[in-house]
C-alpha cells in the first residue's frame, strides 16, 4: 500500500533542510492554535488562579514557560532529520513505558481525582500518558518501516492499553491510544482479519472497563441524560452544555464567561472547549474546529506526499493521534460521547502535553520538506 525508499538512511547530515520549505500552513496553524490555547487558558483560569494563588495569571504564565519550551522543541525537530529517529526509538519507547509505570512508585507517581496519571520529577509534573502517545508511533513506523510484525503490535497495544484504563484509570487516554493504534496499523497496509477479529474482544473489553468501575456507569448514564442529575452524576456536563448554549452565535464576549466562576469542573484543562463556546459562541467554535481540522489535514496531505515509508507512516501516525484526541475531547464536550478525560491539543492547560503536540509538529514539519509536489 505504501512505497519504500531509502533515501533518507543514506543521508550523513543529521540536522537538514531537506529539498523543500517547511509547511507554512501547518506551521502557521499551530501557532494560531497555541496563542489562542494562551488566551482561553488565562480567561478560564483567572478565577482558579487568584482564589488559589492571590494571582490571575499564575496558570497562563506557567501555561506560557510550556510555550517557549514547546516552541524550542518543534524549531530543533523541524531541523533534526527525521530519519534518525528511528536510532533512538526504541530507547525513547522504553523510557516513556518506564515512566507510565512509575506513576504507581510511592513518591512519584500524584494521585488526582483518584487515577494515577501524573509523574512528580521534584521540579516539574508530567503527564507520562502524552509522552507515551508520541514514543509509541515513532517505535512502530521504525518497526513496520520493514515488515509489519503483528504480535508485537498487539501485545504493546494491549498492554499500555490495559496501563492506561485499568492501573492508572485514565480511559480517555486509553481510547485515544488504542484508536490511534489501530489506525495507523490500518494505514499502514497490514492484514485487516485479527481487526475484524479483535473487534468483538475490544467491544467487550470496553464494555467490562466501563461496568466494573462505578464513576464510569455514572458517566454513561449521564450522557444518556445530561440533565437527569444536575447536582449529581451528570453535574459536570450539564454545566459544560449549560455554557455552550449560552454562548449563542456569537458568545458573551472574551472574559464574560459566567461558568468559570467554579461551576465547571477541570475548566482549564478537558473542559476549557466549553469556555470557548460561551464567550466565542458558535461562531468562535466553528473558527476553532476548523483551525484543528486545518492542522489535520495538513499533515495527512505531508504523509500522502513523502515517498519514504518511515516518514509516511510517522506522518500518518502523529496526525491521526493529534486528530482522534482533538475529536474524543470535542465529542464528549458536546455529548456525543460520556466524559472523557483527555486535554484538547494545543488549547488545554497543561505542559506534558502542550510539549509533546508541538514536537509532532516540528517532526511533520521536517518530514514536509522532502515532500514532492
Amino acid at each position: 500500500m505504501l512505497r519504500r525508499r531509502s533515501k533518507f538512511a543514506h543521508e550523513s547530515n543529521t540536522f537538514s533542510t531537506g529539498s523543500r520549505p517547511a509547511d507554512f500552513g501547518l506551521l502557521g496553524v499551530a501557532v494560531v492554535l497555541v496563542l489562542m490555547g494562551l488566551i482561553m487558558v488565562y480567561d478560564a483560569s483567572v478565577v482558579h488562579a487568584y482564589k488559589d494563588f492571590g494571582d490571575k495569571y499564575f496558570y497562563v504564565r506557567q501555561q506560557s514557560i510550556w510555550v517557549v519550551l514547546g516552541f524550542i522543541c518543534l524549531f530543533f525537530f523541524s531541523k533534526f532529520k527525521y530519519s534518525y529517529l528511528k536510532i533512538f526509538s526504541l530507547p525513547m519507547f522504553l523510557v516513556s513505558i518506564l515512566m507510565l509505570l512509575a506513576v504507581h512508585i510511592p513518591g512519584l507517581g500524584v494521585d488526582a481525582g483518584g487515577a494515577h496519571r501524573w509523574l512528580n520529577l521534584g521540579f516539574v509534573a508530567i503527564q507520562p500518558a502524552e509522552i507515551v502517545k508520541l514514543t509509541t508511533i515513532i517505535f512502530f513506523a521504525t518497526l513496520f518501516e520493514k515488515q509489519i510484525r503483528l504480535m508485537p503490535f498487539i501485545l504493546t497495544v494491549v498492554g499500555i492499553t490495559g496501563i492506561l484504563g485499568v492501573l492508572q484509570k485514565d480511559l480517555g487516554s486509553a481510547i485515544v491510544f488504542f484508536l490511534t493504534m489501530v489506525g495507523f496499523y490500518v494505514i499502514s497496509g497490514a492484514p485487516l482479519k485479527p481487526i475484524l477479529y479483535g473487534a468483538p474482544i475490544a467491544a467487550v473489553t470496553s464494555w467490562l472497563l466501563v461496568i466494573f468501575y462505578p464513576h464510569r456507569i455514572a458517566r454513561v448514564k449521564a450522557f444518556i441524560d445530561p440533565f437527569s442529575d444536575t447536582q449529581g452524576n451528570s453535574y459536570h456536563i450539564a454545566q459544560v452544555l449549560i455554557a455552550l448554549g449560552s454562548g449563542g452565535i456569537t458568545g458573551l464576549g472574551i472574559g464574560q464567561s459566567r461558568q468559570k466562576f467554579e461551576y465547571i469542573p477541570e475548566v482549564t484543562t478537558d473542559s476549557i472547549f466549553a469556555i470557548v463556546g460561551e464567550e466565542l459562541g458558535f461562531l468562535g467554535s466553528v473558527f476553532l474546529i476548523s483551525l484543528l481540522s486545518f492542522l489535520v489535514y495538513r499533515g495527512f496531505r505531508i504523509a500522502e506526499r513523502v515517498d519514504d515509508q518511515f516518514g509516511k507512516l510517522l506522518a500518518y501516525g502523529l496526525t491521526m493521534w493529534l486528530g482522534i484526541q482533538a475529536l474524543v475531547n470535542l465529542a464528549a464536550m458536546v455529548s456525543l460521547i460520556p466524559l472523557t478525560g483527555v486535554p484538547l491539543p494545543f488549547i488545554s492547560y497543561g505542559g506534558s502535553a502542550l510539549l509533546v503536540n508541538l514536537v509532532a509538529v516540528g517532526i511533520l514539519a521536517n518530514i514536509s520538506k522532502s515532500t514532492h509536489k
